[in-house]
């Protein structure tokens, strides 16, 4: 079968050097462009040095080539501009891995989706997609639960991180919110705030060394509690899902799928 060429944008990053690590043993899927902004200080040096898994007689460049048969972003904002806008150009299939995008960014993806097929997820992870379905699961379950269900979500990510909350908390909080009709937000509490309502979800960010991942979502009763707790012990979680939605992208019809989609779930 023949291999999907891959392109990676943000390849010099911290998940875009998983990305070129992971690509080569990953069966059906071909690297053939190790993508950076112009003007980025390795532009021409081997990807594969870079990504520190010795020479892969490819160069960090700042385009896409044509040959590219889907392309993955994990890299910034800014970043996630110019590969939507290369997506667009050359009706190439798309993943987006990139978080903490402004509105302007979600609604290029939304429009770009008409054209192209993509694949949008705040997280990539197999395990923080399948803890998704279960907060769905344990949501719907504690709507009408007498005396109420309190909830609130934690998350972890490493000093680096720019967006807070994490992209994959703000969905948690999204799906928490459509299971039980809540749609107010709390983030982080200060000072005399008065006794907790029910019909709000808490929000609380955590930054500290380099954790690469953790959400809890906690359901809090009277006399009783749920916890629902998935981790990252290292970033080639999110890179080996971002690969399996490049292949599972590549030739599908244009539309906007999940990972849910990619994952079958």
């Amino acid at each position: 079968m023949e291999k999907i060429k891959l392109a990676i944008n943000g390849a010099c990053g911290r998940m875009g050097r998983r990305l070129v690590a992971l690509a080569g043993e990953t069966p059906g899927l071909e690297l053939v462009a190790a993508v950076e902004h112009p003007g980025h200080a390795l532009l021409g040096e081997d990807a594969g040095v870079v990504a520190g898994v010795g020479a892969l007689g490819l160069a960090v460049v700042a385009e896409v080539p044509s040959n590219a048969q889907a392309l993955i972003d994990f890299s910034t904002p800014a970043g996630a501009q110019a590969a939507i806008r290369v997506a667009k150009e050359r009706s190439l299939p798309l993943v987006m891995a990139t978080t903490g995008l402004p509105d302007a960014e979600k609604e290029a993806i939304r429009e770009l989706a008409k054209k192209v097929p993509v694949v949008w997820s705040p997280s990539m992870s197999a395990a923080v997609n399948l803890t998704m379905k279960l907060v769905e699961i344990a949501g719907k379950h504690l709507k009408d639960h007498p005396g109420g269900a309190d909830v609130e979500i934690l998350e972890r990510h490493h000093r680096f991180k720019e967006d807070s909350p994490s992209g994959t908390a703000l969905k948690f909080g999204e799906i928490v919110g459509q299971a039980m009709g809540i749609d107010k937000q709390v983030h982080g509490r200060e000072g005399f705030v008065g006794k907790r309502p029910h019909g709000e979800i808490g929000f609380h960010a955590i930054r500290t060394g380099d954790n690469p991942g953790e959400h809890t979502i906690l359901f809090g009763m009277l006399g009783e509690t749920i916890e629902l707790t998935v981790r990252a012990s290292n970033r080639d979680c999110y890179a080996i899902g971002a690969l399996q939605a490049a292949k599972f992208v590549a030739g599908k019809p244009p539309g906007l799928y999940s990972m849910n989609d990619v994952l079958g779930l």
